[in-house]
């Protein structure tokens, strides 16, 4: 997923993919904590689509404020 991908969403899109990120990654410290997870590159994947996703969201909060 990229920045410009995001930015064409809408705020209320945006939290739904922040909580379906923060799930799966959650699940994923549960697969390491068992032994189960064979693709660790994904934790830091999802760790930096959160990131992503939460300064969209925090860009256009400020957008907001601005305008107002």
């Amino acid at each position: 997923m990229d920045a410009q991908e995001l930015k064409s969403k809408t705020p209320d899109q945006l939290k739904d993919q922040l909580v379906a990120l923060k799930k799966e990654a959650f699940n994923l410290r549960f697969q390491q904590a068992t032994g189960q997870l064979e693709n660790t590159a994904r934790m830091r994947t999802v760790r930096r689509d959160v990131a992503r996703v939460k300064t969209i969201l925090n860009q256009k909060a400020a957008d907001a404020a601005a305008s107002n």
